[in-house]
C-alpha cells in the first residue's frame, strides 16, 4: 500500500510547442497540509489544474487511493473526492448560504420540487461539523471574503471531498480571519482531510504546513519537511538563487511636497484623513482589509471623488473628478485588483500597456501601430515581462507577469506621483524583489510613491514613512526609524488616535 492519498509521477503537459510540465512528481499524504511552491509561472496552476481534471497530462500517470485515473473534466475529480478553492470565488451572489452549498444538487421531494428542509437541515450539519456559523438564508454578497470561504469548503464536503486544494486563500482576509482558517485547516487535517495549499506567503507556511514541495520553471526541484526548512532556503529552492535583499530601499532626501490632502473624507467611506507625500518619498498606507485605505487612493485619482477635503498638486489645488483628470495632473494608479481593474484580460500586452495614452499614438484619427507596438515592446522588455510575444493575451499570463504588464501601462504615462495598491500581492518572491527594487530606483529619481500594502514585512521593508488607517481614519504616522510591526498592528485595530507630525 502507498502512504499517498494521491500520487503524480512524471506529470508532463504542453501547450502547442511549449512544455510547461517537465516529469513532475508529487505526493500527498492523508492527513497532511502540503505546501506547493514556485514561482508565477513554476508550474503551479498546471498541476493543478491537472489534479482536478481541468486539463489532461501529455505524459505521466495520477494514482488516487493505489488506483491509476484519469480525469476528463472537473466533474469527474469532484465525484472522486477532489475539491479546490480559488483564490477567485465561484458563489452566486443572491443565493443564500445553504441554496450555494446544494448549488446543482438541491434534494428533492417525491413529486420533485426542492425539499426545502432538507436542504437547510444538511447545509446547518456541514457547516456544524465544520464549527461554522452562519446564517443559512444569508445572501453570498452579504458575506465577508472569509465566510464565502467557508461555504466553499461546505460545498466542497457536501460532496464528500477527502484532499482539498486552497489556491491562496488568504490573500484578502484579515489577521483575523486567517487565524481563524487556518484553526479550519488544521481541524480539517487531524480529522483527516489531505490539503494542498498554495500561498506566496511563506511566513503561512510555518503556521501550517507539514510538507512542502517546490517548483522552478515547470519541474520538480524538492520536497521538504517544513520543520527542516528556513525562509531563505524555500526562496533559494524557487528562484535558483539567494535573494539576499528582498527590500532595497535606497536613501533618498525627499524633495518637496508633490501631494497634498486635507480633511479629505468620503461619506461614510472615511473622513478627515490627511498627509503630505514628498518627491523621492515613500509613503506606506498600512492597516487590516476594509479600512479605508483603497477608497483613499481611489478618491484621490478620481475614481470616485470626495465628498468634502482638499487636494494639492505640487503646491496647487486642484479637484479631481476622474482618472483622465488625475493622469493628465501626474498621476497614476496601479489598482489592488490586476485581473479586475488593472488590465482587459482579453487584449494583447501592447495593447494594454499604451491604453491609457493612445492618443499619444492617433495621427488623424488613424492609430499608429508601429510606434505603439514600438512603445509597448520596450516598455515590457523593461519590466522584464515573461511572454511568447507583445501580442500575447493577458489573461494567458502568470500574476508576476500581470503585475509587470500593469506596472509598464502606468510608468508609461510617466507619472511625477505613482500610487500602489498591494504592489506585491499574489506574486512571487523573484517577482516582489524586482518590484521593490523598481519602486525603490523611481523614488531616487524624484517621483513620490504612495504603497498600500497588507504585508506588514513590505510597509517595513519599503517606507520612508508610514500612516496607518481604522475603520475609515487615520491612527498613526511613524516614521521609518520608529516604526514596528507591533506598534503598526496596535494601531489597525483600535481607534484612538496617535497621529503626530513628522
Amino acid at each position: 500500500m502507498s502512504e499517498y492519498v494521491l500520487e503524480l509521477k512524471n506529470i508532463a503537459k504542453r501547450f502547442g510547442g511549449v512544455e510547461v510540465l517537465h516529469g513532475v512528481s508529487f505526493g500527498l499524504r492523508p492527513g497532511e497540509v502540503h505546501a506547493l511552491l514556485g514561482e508565477n509561472g513554476a508550474g503551479k496552476s498546471t498541476l493543478i489544474k491537472v489534479i482536478t481534471g481541468i486539463h489532461q497530462p501529455d505524459g505521466g500517470e495520477i494514482f488516487l487511493n493505489d488506483k491509476q485515473v484519469h480525469f476528463d473534466d472537473p466533474l469527474q475529480a469532484r465525484l472522486a473526492g477532489i475539491a479546490a478553492i480559488y483564490q477567485e470565488l465561484s458563489l452566486c451572489p443572491d443565493l443564500n448560504v445553504a441554496e450555494n452549498i446544494f448549488l446543482g444538487r438541491q434534494p428533492t421531494t417525491v413529486g420533485g420540487s426542492i425539499n426545502w428542509r432538507k436542504l437547510y437541515s444538511e447545509a446547518d450539519r456541514l457547516l456544524t461539523s465544520l464549527g461554522v456559523h452562519l446564517d443559512l438564508k444569508a445572501k453570498a454578497r452579504s458575506l465577508s471574503i472569509a465566510q464565502m470561504q467557508s461555504v466553499e469548503i461546505a460545498r466542497a464536503f457536501s460532496l464528500n471531498a477527502r484532499i482539498l486544494i486552497m489556491d491562496e486563500p488568504t490573500s484578502s482576509l484579515t489577521l483575523k480571519e486567517v487565524a481563524e482558517l487556518f484553526g479550519l485547516v488544521r481541524r480539517l487535517r487531524d480529522e483527516g482531510t489531505a490539503i494542498i495549499f498554495i500561498s506566496h506567503r511563506l511566513e503561512e507556511l510555518f503556521e501550517v504546513a507539514d510538507r512542502v514541495t517546490v517548483l522552478r520553471d515547470g519541474s520538480y526541484v524538492d520536497t521538504r519537511l517544513v520543520k527542516d526548512v528556513t525562509r531563505d532556503d524555500l526562496v533559494r529552492l524557487m528562484v535558483g538563487r539567494t535573494i539576499s535583499n528582498l527590500f532595497p530601499k535606497q536613501d533618498v532626501k525627499p524633495g518637496e511636497i508633490a501631494l497634498k490632502v486635507e480633511h479629505l473624507s468620503l461619506a461614510g467611506i472615511f473622513e478627515d484623513i490627511n498627509f503630505e507625500l514628498h518627491k523621492g518619498e515613500i509613503l506606506g498606507m498600512a492597516g487590516l482589509v476594509g479600512a479605508g485605505r483603497t477608497d483613499v487612493a481611489r478618491a484621490i485619482f478620481g475614481v470616485v471623488p470626495p465628498t468634502s477635503g482638499t487636494i494639492q498638486i505640487e503646491g496647487r489645488q486642484v479637484e479631481i473628478k476622474s482618472p483622465q483628470q488625475a493622469i493628465s495632473l501626474g498621476l497614476a494608479y496601479v489598482p489592488e485588483d490586476r485581473q479586475l481593474h488593472g488590465l482587459i484580460p482579453a487584449m494583447n500586452i501592447t495593447s494594454n500597456i499604451s491604453l491609457p495614452i493612445l492618443k499619444e499614438y492617433a495621427r488623424r484619427g488613424w492609430l499608429q501601430d508601429k510606434a505603439e507596438r514600438s512603445a509597448a515592446f520596450s516598455a515590457a522588455r523593461q519590466m522584464e515581462v515573461r511572454a511568447n510575444s507583445i501580442w500575447q493575451l493577458a489573461r494567458t499570463l502568470s500574476g508576476g507577469n500581470q503585475q509587470k504588464v500593469v506596472l509598464a501601462k502606468w510608468l508609461s504615462t510617466k507619472p511625477r506621483i505613482l500610487i500602489l495598491d498591494e504592489p506585491t500581492r499574489g506574486i512571487d518572491v523573484g517577482t516582489k524583489a524586482a518590484v521593490h527594487a523598481l519602486m525603490s530606483n523611481l523614488a531616487a529619481e524624484g517621483i513620490a510613491i504612495l504603497m498600500i500594502s497588507s504585508e506588514l514585512p513590505e510597509v517595513l521593508g519599503m517606507s520612508d514613512r508610514i500612516l496607518v488607517m481604522h475603520e475609515g481614519q487615520m491612527t498613526a504616522l511613524f516614521s521609518r526609524a520608529e516604526a514596528t510591526q507591533e506598534k503598526i498592528i496596535s494601531a489597525a485595530t483600535q481607534t484612538i488616535k496617535t497621529v503626530r507630525a513628522l
